[in-house]
């Protein structure tokens, strides 16, 4: 029985069980109660005797049961019995005299010396018992894997010509394989001339489909691992993990798992990272996963670049989106900045090279204080992370507009990887024409090669050039691929299917763990980023939650305008041209009647609203006066320049348009008051209203 110091006193645990001490005297005082009791009311001593048999054949029973040792179950009914026989002798003669108390002193003694003996000795049986349990696993253990060494040994001299001594075979807790670490013979043997042979190999053990034998390096360049692979876990479809828990960019984030089901990371602080999948390899679940990680990371923040009307970003956006296309309050997007023109594409890279720029001359005091040449990204000053959805068909494209696209991207690959912008880029297929810049090859150390059974366009020697062994046909399967970093060569991976209502939980769930873009970076990313979810810039995001108003009738039908001069196509059927003039004429004049709208050509000059405001229903006037089709492109990019303006020389560059024709139609938008004209001789330029 023991105590527990209490703030109230020692107190007694009743429920604990007896030790050698306790027992011993549990035993004699019980004695001495019942010989005393028995004397004094007359009980017949014989009945003691009778109590202690029965209780030492019933200790005797449950013990056998229990499988103790003889010793203890003799010890046991011995001390029955001896009490017993005591208590039936001091009920005869008298409990209370010294005979009859030093004797029970001296049987108490006995019996809590013995029940100590016994115990050791129980414990020393059950230790052993474990230990014989364990020297039989062991054994079983050590003949399966003297087994499998035989066998290795013996296929890689028939399929490699190479003699090896395998030092140890370690089976993997998942219990889908196993690996063999093994010294390589002497005379210069290497551990590729294996992994050339993973094929043979792998066909050789008749191993499932999806399952491999990859060899890699061992300790040291005299040994080899060879990871065997016997159960196809990338045949099943895992989900993403539920664990939405923080993540940094130093502690690696998960983007998939291996054949041997454990996960594998990605450490994205210096390194970019490139993606590789054909359509239907499971690429865009990919980028889901790859945002979902990012999501979860305390010091990064995630810009997405996907010309593609921004579906890549977008499920991480409208999660925070009302039913009004207003952001709900106390939420945050998965990603900190969407773009999906190229407009907002261009501004994105260029506040990312403002804000390179400004840090490595605003933090040096930082890093010298830290004594490092890189940036302390922490999440008071977190990495910018750039993925761009089809990046690398970008980097390739004859597009003007989407060359210039590409010579942002290269410059923030290649200036500002200690200021901690990095980027993630996608392509469709693994060819030269995609792979061929140098400057992909040498930074994206993190590479994914999405397969799906694709052959075509998928050459994994040119995304992961030095390794051999590699096969299309090893990942069949739609979200399997191969995967190789810096600190983990290129082998079979899977990623995990990531569902909408996932991403919606991710959402949430991280909206509290996202950093905030330090105030030296957010000085000079001004308005740019400022106004990164400004109305008119996320306009198109706010569109899709809404139900389209139907295109017929207008009147009696809520809903907004039914702007149809601004369709192609017309109703075969309907009124005169001449009415239809007539109407658009009235239309027009209620409008302007409650809105400020933009002036007739041709007509006085009356005071201009503010830039932004009312409806400019231009279009209802015929495409004669709005100029030519590439002209909206233009005056946005003139916009996107802002106060510094264009040259119309570069305006044509950009529009691949003759100098001359570019001229008259700018000149003409300046006349409409769409631009303003600043004359500087030969650096004249044309400004937006908005920055003039």
């Amino acid at each position: 029985m023991t105590t527990n110091t209490a703030s109230t006193g020692p107190v007694w645990d009743w429920a604990a069980g007896h030790g050698p001490v306790t027992g011993a005297l549990s035993a004699t005082t019980g004695c001495l109660a019942v010989a005393t009791t028995g004397a004094a009311a007359g009980m017949p001593p014989g009945w003691a005797l009778a109590i202690g048999a029965a209780g030492a054949i019933g200790h005797t029973v449950t013990s056998l049961r229990d499988r103790l040792a003889a010793r203890t179950i003799g010890m046991r009914a011995a001390s029955w019995l001896i009490g017993a026989g005591w208590t039936t002798w001091a009920m005869a003669t008298g409990p209370l005299s010294w005979a009859a108390l030093g004797s029970l002193a001296t049987i108490g003694v006995g019996i809590g010396a013995a029940a100590r003996s016994t115990l050791l000795y129980e414990e020393a049986r059950e230790l052993e018992a474990i230990a014989a349990a364990e020297r039989q696993v062991a054994r079983a253990l050590s003949a399966e894997r003297r087994a499998i060494a035989a066998e290795w040994v013996d296929r890689i001299q028939r399929v490699c010509g190479i003699t090896l001594r395998i030092l140890a075979v370690e089976m993997w807790p998942t219990g889908t394989g196993f690996t063999i670490d093994a010294e390589l013979p002497a005379g210069g043997t290497t551990y590729d001339k294996i992994a050339g042979y993973s094929a043979q190999l792998s066909a050789d053990a008749r191993l499932p489909h999806g399952c491999t034998a990859v060899a890699s390096q061992g300790i040291h360049q005299g040994r080899v691992l060879i990871d065997v692979t016997t159960v196809n876990v990338l045949v099943e479809e895992r989900t993403y993990p539920s664990d939405y828990g923080p993540l940094s960019i130093y502690t690696g984030i998960p983007w998939g798992y291996r054949t041997n089901a454990e996960e594998i990371c990605v450490y994205l602080r210096e390194q970019c990272a490139l993606v590789v999948g054909p359509t239907g390899s499971g690429k865009t679940n990919m980028v889901h996963v790859i945002l979902a990680g990012f999501a979860r990371t305390t010091d990064v923040l995630t810009w997405v670049i996907d010309l593609n009307a921004g579906s890549a970003g977008l499920p991480w956006v409208r999660p925070a989106l009302d039913a009004n296309g207003a952001f709900v309050e106390d939420m945050r997007p998965g990603v900190d900045w969407l773009a999906s023109t190229y407009e907002e594409a261009l501004v994105m890279l260029e506040t990312a090279l403002a804000i390179g720029g400004h840090r490595k001359v605003a933090y040096q005091d930082l890093m010298a204080e830290r004594n490092t040449d890189q940036l302390p990204i922490s999440a008071k000053i977190p990495q910018i992370m750039l993925v761009i959805d089809e990046g690398a068909e970008i980097l390739v494209s004859s597009d003007k507009r989407m060359r210039k696209l590409a010579e942002k991207i290269l410059e923030v690959i290649r200036m500002l990887r200690a200021m901690g912008i990095r980027t993630v880029l996608t392509a469709l297929g693994a060819t030269g024409s995609v792979l061929g810049n140098l400057m992909i090859r040498r930074e994206a150390k993190a590479r994914v090669c999405l397969t799906g059974g694709e052959v075509e366009g998928m050459d994994l020697g040119k995304v992961f050039p030095g390794s051999r062994g590699l096969k299309v046909d090893q990942a069949p399967y739609k979200g399997a691929g191969f995967m190789g970093t810096p600190e983990s060569p290129a082998a079979l991976f899977k990623n995990w299917r990531i569902l909408p209502n996932q991403i919606r939980d991710i959402v949430a769930a991280t909206s509290d763990m996202h950093p905030q873009l330090d105030d030296i970076s957010r000085q000079a990313a001004g308005d740019a980023y400022a106004n990164r979810w400004a109305p008119e810039r996320t306009a198109w995001m706010r569109a899709t939650t809404h139900t389209p108003v139907d295109s017929g009738q207008t009147s009696g039908r809520p809903g907004g305008l039914n702007l149809s001069a601004l369709r192609k196509e017309q109703p075969p059927a309907g009124p005169s041209k001449a009415d239809e003039e007539e109407l658009a004429r009235k239309f027009r004049e209620q409008i302007d009647a409650q809105f400020a709208t933009a002036p007739e050509p041709g007509a006085e000059e009356q005071e201009q609203p503010p830039t932004g405001q009312g409806l400019n229903l231009s279009a209802l006037r015929g495409d004669a006066d709005s100029g030519p089709a590439w002209l909206p492109d233009a005056i946005a990019a003139i916009r996107s320049a802002g106060a510094a303006g264009m040259k119309p020389s570069a305006v044509a560059d950009l529009v691949g348009r003759s100098r001359q024709a570019v001229r008259d139609a700018l000149k003409a938008a300046a006349e409409r008051g769409e631009l303003v004209y600043r004359d500087k001789g030969p650096h004249s330029v044309y400004v937006h209203p908005d920055h003039a």
